[in-house]
This record gives C-alpha cells, structure tokens and sequence, in this order.
C-alpha cells in the first residue's frame, strides 16, 4: 500500500513537474494573444487587412495583416498598405524591434506609434503576426506625385 501510495506521488510530482516545464511555451502563447490584442486596438487591421473597416472588423484570420491595393493618396503620392505576414516573416523579433524603433514611412502610416510602443509590444506583435504565417502577395509600389494610381485610393488633401 505505501509503494502504490509513493508511485502515485512521484507520478504526481512528475506531471506537476512537466506542466512547470511548458511554462516557457504558455509564455510564447500569451505572447500571441497579447499581440492580437495589440493588432486589434492600435487599428493595425485598419488599413493592413483588405475589407477589414467596411466589414466592422468581420474578416477572416486568414486575410488579416495581408496588406491591400486600396491606395492612400495625398501631396506625398500614394502609399498602399505593406503586407505584414510577408514583411515579418523575413524578420526576428529583434529585426522587428529595430525596423520598428526608427521607421519614418509616408503617411497615412503613423510610424510614431510604433515608436511609442514598448520593446514587449512590438515583440507580441512579432509573435502574432509570425503565427499567422507568411500569405497574400506584396503590396503595390509607392508611387511619386502626380502619378495616377491603377486602382482605387483614399484621397487626402
């Protein structure tokens, strides 16, 4: 009875144990989730994910972050919206983390934000988006003042 009792134990301290262990992997988990999180609230989706606005956010996981043809127009040319997944797949979290600290694209990015969020920030949101997988194609080019865009743009004074 005491040998059956002190196997039970054991086998208890070792599952105890192993759930301890895969802490780290719950950490890398939470690390997702807090980057969608992130995604979510700082309008990442906003202008990355096609459809995503007129659709009050009813988009498939699938698209999110893709980039999107929609152009933004103004006195700077017109800017699309770079694909996310593809752009960070190519990327470590460091990468990110420095790409983020001094980026300074054409509007309407507010790269200032990235630059307000903390290093944890712009890991989770590594971490989320590199979850999601590379996908979609990459957005159009830039193009220069008084070019006309192909397809369809948000016009800014």
């Amino acid at each position: 009875m005491n040998f059956k009792f002190a196997a039970l134990v054991t086998a208890s301290l070792a599952v105890a144990g192993a759930a301890l262990a895969a802490a780290p992997g719950d950490e890398s988990a939470d690390a997702v989730a807090r980057g969608r999180y992130l995604v979510r609230v700082a309008g990442c989706n906003d202008c990355h994910t096609p459809g995503y606005g007129p659709s009050a956010g009813a988009v498939d996981d699938s698209l999110w972050l893709t980039g999107d043809r929609l152009g933004f127009a103004g006195p700077w040319g017109t800017t699309y919206p770079t694909n996310l997944r593809l752009l960070l797949a190519g990327m470590s979290a460091d990468d990110w983390v420095a790409h983020a600290r001094t980026a300074q694209t054409r509007p309407p990015m507010p790269w200032f934000n990235l630059q307000a969020m903390t290093d944890d920030d712009l890991r989770a949101i590594h971490a989320f988006v590199t979850s999601l997988g590379p996908a979609g194609q990459p957005a159009p080019d830039y193009l220069p003042p008084g070019t006309t865009a192909p397809g369809p743009v948000v016009q800014f004074p």
